[in-house]
């Protein structure tokens, strides 16, 4: 059986080791399943406590994607097949998921994250926690959760609302693809490299004068990217995210979901093919997300990382039992009829109780699957 997470180590010039995962699912673009997730996680454990390890670096097989999320599909199968099952099956994939985004975001040895091509949802989830984020001139980046009932999780509760003002909201209602040149302005990547230096950059890392010291090492690594940026500077595509700076404002003033909406579904878009994309994606998307989003972007303002990932359970839990990601996912992946039958056919539509059920959590403070997260 091949294995999914696959693990090597590369050997420095003094004898220290590199780390090397790689996702290995590539005709499914790397989605994520519970075994690659834990096998990510049990990875990364056995490497934070050997001495001998001093970098990490985490891609994905194949030249199409890093990671384009979770895998969906095997999920909405799950929840047909073994409906009674649902409950358990869904918290326990979502509760291990944040678990080693929560690790990557918190290890303290320098994590080199190569966001070639495809980078979403859960992908995105283990990239924006890495210490040194790079994208490529392939890279595709997006929360595009809207489009299938769910809403932008894996700590995008905390990301976006990192982002300029107006970019996460936008980002989170429409879906929209981003590039390397959109990713570093939203804080999402912090170097460009042209995807031909991969193996220069990783051979180059064998060479460098590694210390016992994390914070050190993260600055060797900082710089030895920073030289392959530079080289890589006139390869970087033109930001989207630039070039509609002014309708985001417009949407970070928005006092409610429907309006912001409304702002975005306004807003010209003949001839510009990026924002039509958008425009469609939330026009079809699901009504109940689009409250989702509005609200998380409200509650996860000044939470911290780790009662973001808290409150994401929750709502993750809520959403696999309401039916609406089991709709989308039916709809886009599935059967591909691309008409997803929604709880609601408007935001306006979508009650206030619906959106609350998904922010009350079901468990109390120390009984949560996540209550230790950020107290080890």
């Amino acid at each position: 059986m091949t294995e999914l997470v696959t693990q090597q180590t590369l050997e420095t010039k003094d004898g220290r080791l590199i780390g090397h995962l790689t996702l290995n699912k590539p005709k499914a673009l790397n989605a994520l399943n519970l075994e690659m997730i834990q096998g990510l996680h049990q990875a990364l454990s056995q490497w934070q406590d050997d001495d001998r390890i001093v970098a990490v670096v985490l891609d994905g097989e194949g030249d199409k994607a890093f990671c384009a999320g979770g895998d969906v599909v095997a999920m909405h199968n799950a929840m047909r097949d073994n409906p009674d099952k649902t409950p358990e099956a869904v918290e326990d994939f979502f509760t291990n998921e944040y678990q080693v985004d929560y690790q990557i975001h918190t290890y303290p040895k320098p994590i080199l994250l190569w966001g070639n091509g495809i980078v979403m949802g859960g992908g995105l989830g283990l990239m924006s926690g890495a210490s040194h984020r790079v994208v490529t001139e392939t890279s595709r980046i997006a929360m595009p959760e809207i489009t299938i009932g769910l809403y932008p999780d894996v700590g995008a509760s905390y990301f976006l609302n990192k982002m300029p003002a107006g970019c996460g909201l936008f980002l989170g209602l429409t879906g929209a693809n981003i590039n390397a040149a959109d990713a570093l302005h939203v804080r999402l990547a912090d170097h460009f490299i042209a995807h031909e230096h991969k193996q220069s950059l990783l051979e180059q890392m064998q060479t460098l004068e590694w210390q016992n010291d994390h914070d050190a090492n993260h600055r060797l690594l900082t710089d030895i990217c920073g030289n392959y940026a530079t080289q890589s500077e006139p390869h970087l595509p033109k930001s989207q995210i630039d070039a509609h700076q002014s309708l985001i404002d417009e949407v970070a003033n928005s006092g409610s979901a429907k309006q912001a909406a409304e702002t975005i579904l306004a807003a010209d878009s003949e001839g510009d093919k990026w924002l039509s994309k958008a425009q469609a994606s939330l026009k079809s998307g699901s009504p109940t997300t689009a409250r989702i989003v509005y609200r998380q972007m409200q509650e996860g303002k000044d939470k911290s990382l780790a009662d973001c990932f808290r409150m994401e359970l929750g709502i993750s839990c809520q959403c696999g039992q309401s039916g609406e990601f089991q709709e989308g996912v039916r709809a886009l992946l599935i059967d591909k009829d691309n008409r997803p039958q929604w709880q609601f056919t408007s935001i306006e539509a979508v009650t206030d109780e619906v959106v609350d059920a998904h922010f009350v959590s079901r468990w109390s403070e120390n009984n949560h699957p996540l209550a230790n997260l950020g107290k080890e």
